[in-house]
């Protein structure tokens, strides 16, 4: 199955497929550094939107990217064509495009992995910052980017830097634009493994399908809790957590895990 924007006739910008329970989620712009042109932000939005379609056939979620770069952000050759002829409408895309791309990704209650090698700016790192789980090749390069040409942030990179690694260096990685690698992402929290040059899809594919056997209804219930806490509410989260405590004891992958537990077993979950 495949899911996609087209730029060019019979230009495949995204790519959708469903795989042992994990939906692979792909960029193929290569040429382009996956740039985030109209064509592939129509399609990651199409992607997600067939993830929602497939419901629970999808376990978990990977965010990958053909060529060498994960995404560079966005195309800069389609915004200065917008300035030039539609200055007026020229950052309606963030509204109408961004916005609702990061947060179908954030409310996914699948866990997303995203798997980068080379370049991850701007967009691009706001993008791999809405997923769970960051697998980076050594040789993975990051940067804010915006201030670079006079901008502040989108995608959500305000609030998703921060809660990476702390507001004091999300406000220098922002200000100043500093590229920073990926030994010193995963140090600051950024990363969760960083693997070989070359092999961020396999490792971050293997990571998604380890994810995809789990216990994907109380995955579900994590995602629900980060989210109520990144909202700043801390006197209403011992209340949620009780909630979903309660919910997921009447699942049946939680009888089962005990039982299995108390036998010395492994346990298997499935969801219900």
């Amino acid at each position: 199955m495949a899911v996609t924007g087209t730029a060019q006739a019979g230009e495949r910008t995204v790519g959708y497929a469903l795989r042992d329970g994990v939906a692979v989620i792909e960029l193929r712009r290569p040429s382009a550094g996956n740039a985030l042109d109209a064509s592939i932000r129509k399609g990651l939005l199409d992607a997600l939107r067939q993830v929602r379609a497939d419901g629970e056939q999808v376990r978990a979620v990977l965010l990958a990217a053909q060529g060498r770069h994960f995404c560079v952000g966005q195309d800069l050759k389609e915004h200065a064509h917008a300035l030039e002829t539609r200055p007026e409408s020229a950052f309606s895309i963030v509204r109408d495009e961004y916005n609702p791309l990061v947060t179908q990704i954030r409310a996914l209650p699948q866990p997303v992995v995203a798997a980068i090698e080379g370049a991850c700016v701007g967009a691009g790192l706001g993008l791999a910052l809405c997923a769970d789980l960051r697998v980076a090749a050594r040789g993975a390069r990051f940067a804010t980017a915006f201030t670079g040409i006079g901008l502040a942030a989108d995608s959500g990179l305000s609030g998703t830097l921060a809660q990476a690694v702390g507001p004091s260096r999300a406000a220098a990685l922002m200000l100043l634009g500093d590229r920073f690698g990926a030994e010193e992402a995963e140090r600051w929290g950024l990363l969760h493994r960083v693997v070989p040059d070359g092999s961020a899809t396999e490792r971050g594919l293997d990571l998604a399908r380890h994810l995809a056997d789990g216990p994907t209804l109380a995955y579900a219930e994590v995602k629900a809790l980060l989210r109520a806490a990144a909202g700043g509410d801390p006197a209403a989260l011992p209340e949620a957590e009780a909630g979903a405590q309660e919910r997921l004891g009447r699942t049946k992958d939680h009888h089962a895990a005990v039982r299995a537990f108390l036998d010395g077993r492994a346990p298997s979950f499935n969801g219900n």
